[in-house]
């Protein structure tokens, strides 16, 4: 299945509610619900991330890799033989979370390689100037990007009640 297509507006607004966390204490009101601009601050800001894929005999495959969240999207780079591009290349989907785990977003989505210049020109100019003198570069293995499909904010110091899913 094809990675759904989102505009800005989709990304910059995606639909806020409560996760299913049965046993958790997570109220049913909306009271303390989380912005997803709460969310975007720590995935743009976080220098180092955690990606998990899923192996083809079905184990889970978890990596500390570099990207940027920009507009909606995270781009990151891979070399063509790794793990986590293999594991793409069976199964698109997978899991980035944020480095600060008492204030975790957790981003579910597809990765789809990215191979159009002009975009992987815009996305290394927020590449470059975050992990200097590293840059994309197409060259040295494929490029990804991902779209969220569902996400969840978990903020320690105020748990249950913060406790946000966003479906896009």
């Amino acid at each position: 299945m094809p990675a759904k297509k989102m505009n800005k507006k989709s990304v910059a607004n995606p639909t806020a509610d409560r996760p299913h966390m049965p046993g958790y204490g997570v109220p049913a009101s909306r009271k303390g619900i989380l912005s997803w601009k709460w969310a975007g601050q720590r995935l743009v800001r976080s220098h180092n991330y955690w990606f998990c894929t899923t192996r083809p005999d079905g184990s889970p495959h978890v990596m500390p890799i570099w990207g940027v969240w920009v507009d909606g999207i995270f781009c990151f780079s891979t070399g063509r033989e790794s793990r986590k591009a293999r594991n793409l290349a069976v199964n698109p989907r997978c899991v980035i979370c944020n480095e600060i785990s008492k204030e975790a977003v957790i981003v579910e989505g597809r990765a789809e390689e990215l191979t159009d210049p002009d975009r992987i020109k815009e996305l290394g100019r927020s590449y470059a100037r975050k992990y200097k003198p590293w840059k994309l570069d197409a060259k040295l293995g494929p490029i990804f990007i991902v779209r969220p499909n569902v996400a969840f904010g978990m903020y320690e110091k105020k748990f249950a009640n913060a406790a946000t899913r966003w479906k896009f």
